[in-house]
């Protein structure tokens, strides 16, 4: 097996013998909020009648929130461990979860609406994993993400300097990412319809008693010019070209 695959499979145990929701900052006053936002941004374009697929699906806190669209969601991950802390956190028959790579799907061509995934493209090799997506995507499917931002500084030590990414709970071998490469590799694969928008200004750890005055200016820099370049997260989407053209 891919020895990146390997480290996940290792991370996913690590995750599943620890408090995946801390290390990933989500538990916090903050971090719930940037959570909620997340949750619409990806979930936003779903229909009832879409054949969905989540990649990276983790122990599961993403794709409970996808189940409430009432899509027919298939759940996919390469831990085995982490996919039997999703069974029983989402509980749900409709949810099909499935052990399954990211590089080499075991679906027919064509076959989902939308593939979406919050913070996984980025443990990936992306162009293997761009390239299979494309696959099983039907004409006019779309994909939805949301990354971390290579250009935001503090991501940019977290990812790069050893020390800093171990505290922090990474896998060896996830990094980050710039909006102009990525796009230009989206592009080389044949999507269409791109939009990658940095956002996300407001850090996990801010005290909930300073929220209700940052989260506003928070929000203000987003829209600021040059300054909005390092944000920490990036919002991605595109589409597979229709069969129209």
């Amino acid at each position: 097996m891919d020895k990146r695959l390997e480290n996940e499979i290792a991370h996913g145990r690590f995750l599943h013998n620890s408090d995946a929701g801390k290390i990933w900052n989500w538990e916090t006053a903050a971090g719930k909020k940037r959570w909620n936002r997340r949750v619409k941004m990806l979930t936003s374009h779903l229909m009832p009648h879409m054949d969905v697929l989540e990649i990276g699906c983790g122990n599961g806190l993403f794709t409970k929130e996808i189940a409430k669209k009432k899509c027919h969601l298939t759940a996919i991950d390469i831990s085995e461990e982490l996919l039997e802390d999703a069974k029983k956190r989402v509980n749900q028959k409709k949810v099909i979860f499935k052990v399954d790579n990211a590089y080499n799907l075991s679906f027919r061509d064509s076959e989902f609406d939308s593939v979406i995934g919050s913070s996984i493209l980025h443990h990936l090799d992306i162009d293997r994993v761009l390239l299979e997506l494309m696959r099983v995507l039907r004409p006019g499917g779309t994909i939805y993400f949301t990354e971390p931002n290579m250009l935001n500084p503090q991501i940019a030590i977290q990812k790069n300097v050893k020390y800093f990414k171990k505290l922090s709970g990474d896998s060896p071998d996830e990094t980050a990412f710039f909006k102009w490469h990525l796009k230009s590799l989206l592009k080389k694969f044949g999507y269409i319809g791109i939009k990658i928008i940095p956002f996300d200004f407001l850090h996990p750890k801010i005290p909930s008693q300073l929220l209700g005055w940052l989260e506003p200016m928070c929000n203000k820099l987003e829209a600021v010019p040059l300054i909005r370049e390092i944000s920490g997260s990036l919002y991605i989407s595109a589409a597979k070209k229709s069969e129209m053209g």
